[in-house]
């Protein structure tokens, strides 16, 4: 009996067995049937190779995981145009099955319910079966145990999986969105190992993806400041004009790092590619004097160009538009100098600024000249 009914997450003792067959414990529920006993004993065991997990009791957790394994290596194919998408959606998939399993776990019913009384009932779909929640709802429940960083994550990708479910991409989005996806991985193998165990985490099951393209200045830059879907852009943008500086600097919500080649100095670490520098070291703070140069030049943040835009009286000037203003001009340009691009994510310089309200207040002028005379 311990051993057809133990596995790594369930331990069955003989207390346990003795409470049923006295009938201390679970006497209302009927014996199983000779073809439902056949149908178990030839199933056994039924358990994950490796983690030990019930692919019948956990199969919340199994899901989660062979969900994110199945998005890591949608994006690491070859030959793939549009892989942030189908890693977007996938990875969605895999935080929602994490989530309901921990707040089950926590005892919280993460089932819609709809009346009052003796009437209230689960709403179900369509197709009759119960109705659970999104992960949007999940992650606002109190009983959520991830931070605030590894939130704010989940809920900008959810934005852009709502924007492509609904309207259709023209072009990739790998290298806009590659700091949060990279993010999104860390913080779900993160969240396994500290909601279930160390040895549920996937670091082993997903081995260093290896690329043909060595890493060339020109060819990346080129690739970021390609014009994003407008729809997207608007996104991206009015979502990042909301967090405080400290959110968004946040590795959980975004994994940004600076990449240089590397030469070794003794052989033994002759096939080191790259290596990570801590943050806040010696290292680290070199690294950033050379890539930011000790004359830096004051940035904004699109948010930072609104609050500018609405302090010189064009209240009427959204994120939209400041988007639209971009993509027409072709401001992210890197020869135009405009901005700058730092590690994935783009920043303004004064010129644009200027620019901007430049044009509003050619706006203006033009709209007011245009208005009839009393």
């Amino acid at each position: 009996m311990l051993a057809y009914f133990t596995w790594p997450t369930r331990s069955i003792n003989h207390r346990e067995i003795a409470q049923i067959r006295t009938g201390a414990k679970h006497r209302q529920i009927e014996p199983a049937s000779p073809e439902a006993l056949a149908a178990f004993l030839s199933a056994w065991p039924e358990v994950e190779p490796g983690t030990g997990l019930s692919l019948d009791a956990d199969q919340l957790l199994v899901k989660a995981r062979d969900a994110m394994v199945a998005a890591v290596q949608t994006f690491n194919s070859a030959g793939l145009s549009f892989r942030a998408e189908l890693f977007i959606v996938t990875s969605i998939i895999a935080w929602t099955y994490l989530m309901h399993a921990a707040l089950k776990k926590e005892g919280v019913d993460v089932r819609y319910w709809e009346g009052s009384g003796r009437d209230r009932k689960v709403k179900t779909t369509p197709g009759g079966g119960e109705k659970h929640w999104e992960l949007g709802q999940c992650l606002r429940h109190a009983n959520c145990r991830l931070d605030v960083g590894t939130k704010n994550n989940l809920f900008y990708l959810l934005e852009i999986r709502h924007e492509i479910e609904h309207r259709s991409t023209d072009r990739s989005l790998d290298a806009a969105l590659s700091a949060k996806l990279q993010a999104c991985c860390i913080n779900f193998n993160d969240a396994l190992k500290q909601l279930y165990g160390a040895k549920y985490g996937l670091e082993r099951k997903l081995s260093l993806a290896l690329q043909f393209a060595s890493l060339d200045p020109e060819q990346v830059g080129a690739v970021r400041s390609a014009d994003l879907p407008p729809h997207l852009a608007t996104v991206m943008d009015a979502f990042e004009a909301q967090l405080t500086p400290e959110q968004y600097s946040d590795p959980r919500y975004a994994y940004r790092v600076a990449m240089v080649p590397r030469h070794a100095n003794r052989a033994s670490a002759a096939d080191i590619v790259a290596e990570l520098v801590p943050s806040g070291s010696d290292a680290a703070e070199e690294i950033n004097r050379v890539l930011l140069r000790e004359t830096e030049r004051t940035k904004y943040r699109p948010g930072d160009i609104l609050k500018k835009a609405h302090e010189a009286g064009y209240r009427y000037f959204k994120m939209h538009d400041h988007t639209t203003l971009w993509q027409r001009l072709d401001a992210k340009n890197p020869a135009k100098h405009f901005g700058v691009d730092v590690a994935g994510t783009w920043y303004w310089y004064e010129s644009w600024l200027q620019h901007v309200l430049k044009v509003l207040g050619e706006r203006a002028a033009a709209y007011a000249a245009s208005m009839p005379r009393l």
